[in-house]
């Protein structure tokens, strides 16, 4: 596969079973093949997607006393700031090339898992309430492509809606800020699997994010204005045995010339609620697939995989 394929979400949302069902063939053959689709017909406006792109520019240009005021210990970054080279992929030493801002779950329960409350920036106001507003649309069109992927599963169609209504989902934007001298062996992502169920990634125009393919080749993923590229996460993968792929991928250093200029994104991390059970379904498990992966809870597997990341001590 040389290309990531193409779905458009405004099928699946229409009264056209036949469209219906020709987008969930389509995008649960893309996930069982290479883990990516790149998606239009979602609910992201232009103007949330421009407005949050303004903002976050202005937020990640103030100075680095001032956004490291936003950095609380002991939250192992799942709110506010974390600064530039602090994370890193599952087995690497050399820090990522990035600096990062998390917006977390705004649909709080009455009862259930307590998440830690949003944190607003003072000095950019406008960054904390467009924050909200994507984060929750991101969310509602996660939802429907998890309806997707549950029916393709031979599941109920709400299958996730209950885990995700109240899930530890976190809208990350990015900067990659301009390379000043030859990196010892760092990228601006090294090659990893993303922890979540889905992650929907705004802001991949251009070159930079790559996809490692069966094949074992790397291939560029680039959107086209107004589109997302989605993919499936480790906790996808765990609860479908492995039937649907979490694909690698990595953001590349851009060739030198382009060293002097910063790198943008917005990742959507879909988690469900913590409590929700990452079992293997029975229905993903045969002699031919057997049994890949111990039970645990999805807040179990985040504290792992946060630990590796060296975001958890």
């Amino acid at each position: 596969m040389k290309n990531i394929p193409r779905v458009d979400l405004s099928d699946f949302l229409s009264n056209d079973p036949k469209r219906k069902n020709a987008f969930i063939s389509s995008i649960g053959k893309a996930f069982e093949d290479i883990g990516f689709v790149i998606l239009k017909g979602h609910y992201l406006t232009a103007e949330h997607t421009e407005v949050l792109y303004r903002e976050i520019k202005r937020f990640f240009a103030l100075s680095d006393e001032i956004k490291s005021g936003y950095e609380i210990e002991g939250m192992g970054g799942q709110r506010g700031y974390t600064a530039f080279g602090k994370e890193s992929a599952k087995g690497k030493k050399e820090g990522d090339l990035k600096e990062f801002w998390h917006f977390g779950q705004y649909n709080i329960p009455e009862t259930g898992p307590l998440y830690p409350e949003n944190i607003d920036v003072k000095e950019v106001p406008k960054f904390n309430t467009i924050g909200k507003e994507v984060f929750q649309l991101l969310e509602k069109t996660g939802q429907s492509i998890l309806q997707a992927i549950a029916l393709h599963l031979k599941l109920e169609e709400d299958y996730f809606d209950a885990f995700v209504t109240y899930g530890n989902s976190i809208l990350r934007p990015i900067h990659y800020p301009p390379i000043s001298q030859e990196p010892k062996n760092a990228v601006r992502a090294a090659a990893h699997g993303d922890i979540n169920l889905i992650t929907l990634l705004m802001g991949a125009q251009g070159r930079g994010l790559q996809v490692l393919t069966k094949e074992n080749e790397w291939i560029d993923a680039i959107a086209e204005e107004g589109e997302l590229i989605v993919n499936l996460g480790d906790m996808m993968a765990r609860l479908t045995n492995n039937f649907l792929k979490s694909t690698q991928h990595q953001v590349v250093n851009p060739p030198k010339e382009l060293w002097g200029s910063s790198r943008y994104s917005i990742p959507f991390f879909m988690h469900p609620s913590p409590d929700m059970p990452l079992n293997c379904l029975p229905s993903c498990v045969s002699e031919k697939q057997p049994k890949a992966f111990e039970d645990c809870t999805a807040g179990e597997y985040l504290t792992e995989r946060l630990i590796e990341l060296g975001l958890i001590k």
